[in-house]
């Protein structure tokens, strides 16, 4: 199991450590950024449709909230994600002459019918920047590169290229690498060309993964963000259901390892009397190396619940024992730490 450094306290909202820089890029950014995938609806990953209006309510909540991150993707339902995101970003400007100064979004380029090349980078850019209202953005990902050869994704004059290039033209702000594989991620790490890793399902209660990842851009000074930290659905659930969602982590069935580590902790947190969802979101709060950690929101409630599940304050016996319950390497997703 990788090595970390000492956990510190879990934030406060609006506290002090809420906001925290993002590594090189000269952003500051707070401990939870709201991840935009739902907000896109994506029932067939997520189990339940979103309607547009709950959308921009939801994004108007949390602009009056102490969230001042936002993440998306060009690829999230087709652009969904990002057309909701820029109907709320309007909607605030309207009724308040401006969007907030602290307020931080970030996305993700995204290929079309097969084509990830440097051509469709820079057109995905333009995709997005349109439909968030944005003329700059500040933070753009390379997403899931994993799915291409990485030959040609790292090609000279191939997506990555082109990516860098926008950055260095001022074009983007600052550019990240966001995927799932560990050993793919590792291999477009090591091209030190990159200013954020984020990393999902595999820096979790049950799932360490990511760990070397996390620690080798921490060493080089990148900022990390880590998202996904409930496993898809199976780290928010209090109870035991027949939801698809209760077998299953990052998005495909759950080993026995990993199905027995959940109720172990679920049980745990009753017996400590707080939910596991809280304890997820807490386990990557508490990380020193993560300067935020994205959480999906689909609804405006959801914002009020996840800052009350920052807020509770869980006692060190108990991240003792959670860790006791980590369950073997040759359960995790990608089983090479």
């Amino acid at each position: 199991m990788d090595r970390t450094p000492s956990p510190v306290p879990a934030p406060a909202p609006g506290g002090p450590g809420w906001m925290r820089p993002l590594g090189p890029t000269g952003l500051t950014v707070s401990a939870v950024c709201a991840g935009g995938g739902p907000l896109g609806s994506m029932p067939r990953l997520f189990g339940y449709d979103v309607a547009a209006g709950q959308a921009v309510e939801t994004v108007l909540a949390l602009l009056d909230s102490d969230i001042r991150f936002l993440d998306t993707s060009n690829g999230y339902s087709d652009g969904q994600s990002e057309r909701r995101i820029g109907a709320a970003l309007a909607a605030y400007r309207e009724r308040h002459g401006a969007l907030p100064q602290d307020l931080v979004v970030a996305t993700k380029v995204d290929p079309r019918d097969g084509d990830y090349s440097a051509d469709r980078v820079r057109r995905s850019v333009d995709e997005s920047r349109e439909r968030l209202g944005l003329d700059h953005l500040p933070l753009v990902h390379l997403h899931d590169p994993e799915n291409f050869p990485f030959e040609e994704m790292a090609a000279p004059g191939g997506a990555v290229d082109a990516l860098v290039a926008l950055r260095d033209a001022g074009e983007v702000g600052s550019i990240g690498l966001a995927g799932g594989p560990v050993p793919e991620m590792r291999r477009y790490l090591d091209l030190g060309v990159f200013d954020v890793l984020l990393v999902h399902n595999r820096w979790t209660l049950v799932d360490r993964s990511a760990g070397s990842l996390v620690a080798a851009a921490a060493e080089r000074g990148m900022g990390v963000l880590n998202a996904a930290v409930y496993g898809g659905g199976i780290l928010a659930q209090q109870t035991p259901s027949d939801r698809p969602s209760a077998r299953t982590y990052g998005y495909r069935p759950a080993p026995p390892e990993t199905l027995e580590a959940v109720d172990a902790l679920r049980a745990l947190c009753a017996r400590h009397g707080t939910a596991l969802g809280t304890a997820a979101l807490q386990f990557s709060l508490r990380d020193p190396r993560v300067a935020s950690t994205i959480v999906g929101v689909s609804r405006p409630e959801r914002v009020r619940q996840t800052l009350d599940a920052c807020r509770t304050p869980l006692p060190e016996d108990f991240w003792a024992e959670a860790e006791t319950l980590v369950p073997p390497a040759q359960a995790w997703l990608d089983p090479v730490g």
